[in-house]
């Protein structure tokens, strides 16, 4: 769901509440791993971005029929393809059809191979 929501904080209040817990958890990884990097409301959705950078690396949204967690670092995706085994991905989306498929170890190693690539987003 694109959101008009100003903050993290009041999108996160509009989610459905089972996936409420999930999203929280991801906002929570993305706070703790991507030290340094500002959290803003851009797209209808909660975005992380690294302040050197011109977009958001990492972003998440609660969609209609899934839960899409955004990785805009090419290389960051590739390099993580192999844990991502029975998910929905594209080039720079995963999309978890439910909160509980959500594997936040993999999200962890993404979030700490996109803090530390160098690559430039896609």
């Amino acid at each position: 769901m694109q959101s008009n929501a100003l903050t993290v904080s009041a999108y996160l209040e509009e989610v459905p509440p089972e996936r409420r817990v999930a999203l929280e958890r991801l906002r929570t990884l993305c706070l703790e791993l991507l030290e340094g990097y500002s959290e803003t409301m851009l797209y209808g959705m909660p975005c992380y971005q690294d302040p050197a950078a011109k977009e958001p690396e990492i972003a998440f949204a609660s969609q209609k029929n899934h839960i899409s967690f955004y990785v805009l670092k090419q290389e960051v995706m590739q390099a993580n393809r192999d844990l991502l085994q029975g998910v929905s991905c594209g080039k720079s989306c995963i999309r978890y059809s439910k909160p509980e498929k959500i594997n936040f170890d993999v999200v962890r190693k993404i979030l700490l191979d996109t803090r530390s690539s160098s690559s430039p987003i896609c």
